[in-house]
């Protein structure tokens, strides 16, 4: 019976989104700019503001192996320093006319963000300032040299948090040999020789318009938006396209790392390979992890780490969805003389949840949690063109916000279990843990 009220109520669920979804879900246009940047806009005159961003396949995955550091470098110092603009001249300009500067940075992509009132005055100038950071970035020796020191003393300083060891060495174990095990930020002592040469001829090499996702929100009009990507991407550097990324290794050896830490509780992430923006399973994939362990208090791993047992305040799981398949990863802190009872206990219950895949209860609460919740994901602009950055980069399908909901509703329990075993291998993942027992150490420091 209760499964049926939950069927009942992820049905009603779906009906209404579906009544709304005219009116929630955004008209997505695409087009290509003269200059061969990607454009995806979408219209919207409810308020006076105007949000741009331009992504460039440019994260820390196309560094050089001896040179880590080199685009994260870059990418932070494009607005620090303009043809004809100072730092100090770009903090301003924005800042009187009350626009915001932002951007992201990860494995596949660099961006800059861009935030304005769309009234001509203020967006001319935002619009002006962001083109010329974006398209003549000048890399100024001294505000390098400032940055570099920053940059190192947050790298040293996270080498003894134990939250960072555990990333940095479950990326190598994940990725062995492959550019996603690069950090992010780079290392101390290879962002201690990184030079204006190098950010200079990285830039070149990486920030060409015709890999560029010029993503438009708000209320400009069509031709506008034209006129806006052209501007914004017609001085890019002409270069030819960077070398493709190698192929992830799908399948890695079981490992286990055992790092010394003085932390009063152990640091734990075991994983793999997952899944690729793009992947045909990502929808059972997804909505499965959600049961798992990507649905807070409500997740099976929560259950049985926490509540059943109390090893740990909080356990996760997530996908990292990436151009090659990005992590699958699992997560906890526990006491350190609890730390093999709670490690255990978690592969214990993937490999179930592998083995099995959910139960019809689980998976039609999920489905209405997620289903019930869409709405959230798309209720301002700041979020709209989040969606349509990753639509661009990823080449998803125009109608992905128009069809989430129903491709969610769509997923069934055998689905999700053929999905985990295509993907995840329980038995060959690379464990690691900070603050392991003393007593259970290896050679490993």
């Amino acid at each position: 019976m209760r499964i049926k009220k939950l069927q009942k109520l992820l049905l009603v669920a779906a009906l209404c989104f579906s009544a709304t979804a005219a009116l929630a879900t955004p008209t997505i246009q695409q087009w290509r700019s003269a200059s061969g940047a990607k454009v995806l806009f979408v219209e919207n005159h409810d308020i006076p503001m105007l949000d741009v961003s331009v992504g460039i396949p440019a994260g820390s995955s196309f560094d050089a192996a001896d040179q880590s550091g080199v685009a994260s470098l870059t990418h932070h110092l494009l607005d620090l320093g303009a043809e004809g603009l100072s730092e100090d001249d770009i903090s301003r300009g924005i800042a009187d006319i009350g626009a915001q500067f932002g951007g992201g940075f990860d494995q596949d992509r660099a961006s800059i963000s861009l935030r304005t009132l769309s009234s001509a005055a203020e967006r001319d100038k935002a619009l002006d300032i962001m083109a010329r950071v974006l398209q003549r970035p000048l890399f100024p020796e001294a505000i390098l040299a400032r940055e570099k020191t920053r940059v190192i003393a947050s790298l040293k300083e996270a080498e003894t948090k134990p939250e960072s060891i555990a990333d940095k060495a479950f990326q190598k174990a994940v990725y062995d040999g492959h550019p996603y095990a690069l950090p992010v930020s780079g290392d101390a002592a290879s962002v201690g020789k990184i030079t204006v040469r190098d950010l200079s001829s990285f830039y070149r090499s990486h920030y060409r318009a015709d890999g560029a996702i010029v993503a438009i929100m708000g209320d400009v009009t069509r031709a506008e938006a034209e006129t806006i990507a052209q501007q914004l991407t017609d001085k890019l550097p002409l270069s030819g396209a960077p070398s493709a990324l190698p192929n992830v290794a799908l399948q890695i050896p079981a490992s286990e790392q055992r790092i010394i830490h003085p932390a009063s509780q152990s640091h734990i992430l075991v994983g793999a390979p997952g899944m690729a923006r793009d992947d045909p399973d990502y929808f059972p994939l997804y909505v499965g992890n959600y049961i798992l362990g990507g649905g807070g208090f409500v997740s099976r791993l929560m259950h049985e780490v926490r509540e059943k047992r109390g090893l740990a305040y909080s356990v996760y799981s997530y996908f990292i969805p990436l151009k090659q398949p990005g992590a699958f990863q699992l997560g906890l802190q526990t006491k350190k003389e609890q730390a093999d009872e709670a490690l255990q206990l978690v592969r214990n219950t993937l490999a179930e949840f592998v083995a099995k895949g959910p139960t019809e209860k689980e998976l039609v609460a999920a489905k209405l949690n997620i289903i019930g919740g869409f709405p959230l994901r798309i209720d301002s602009n700041r979020k709209i063109l989040d969606y349509l950055s990753i639509i661009g980069f990823y080449n998803l399908p125009l109608t992905y916000l128009d069809d989430f909901t129903r491709k969610v509703e769509q997923v069934n329990v055998a689905q999700v279990r053929e999905a985990f075993a295509r993907h995840i291998n329980p038995q060959a993942m690379a464990t690691v843990i900070v603050g392991a027992p003393e007593e259970k150490m290896g050679l490993e420091k």
